[in-house]
């Protein structure tokens, strides 16, 4: 597998549309994130062009605009960011942040009985 580049917070957010959409031009970036940030359409294709230079998005051109998008697939970066928060908070250890978010969540029951046939599983591994 290739390296996946590292996204902030900010970017993240531009994904999500990518994501979500496909592809999308600038413009379309700009007005689906219209109702979640105050950025400017300048910020938001700022964005896109460091995401594109972070090999995170790709573009075809169609006459004077750009169509983008994804170049790296959304869970692939969902569990490297997974992987380097419980490096980060945890020091790597799985057990104790799983403790900790079980702890806080409120649970239903059917959460709790799937959650014990996840861990059954695992177990059998």
């Amino acid at each position: 597998m290739k390296k996946l580049p590292r996204i902030s917070e900010s970017e993240w957010l531009v994904m999500r549309v990518l994501w979500s959409k496909g592809e999308a031009t600038a413009n379309e970036v700009v007005e689906e994130l219209a109702g979640r940030t105050k950025w400017n359409p300048r910020t938001v294709k700022t964005l896109i062009t460091r995401l594109s230079g972070k090999g995170a998005v790709k573009y075809k051109k169609e006459g004077r605009m750009y169509r983008y998008y994804p170049a790296v697939g959304q869970a692939d970066c969902v569990r490297m960011e997974r992987k380097s928060f419980v490096r980060r908070v945890y020091g790597g250890t799985t057990k104790p942040m799983l403790a900790a978010f079980i702890e806080d969540a409120d649970l239903s029951p059917q959460d709790i009985s799937e959650l014990k046939k996840i861990l059954e599983r695992k177990g059998k591994e």
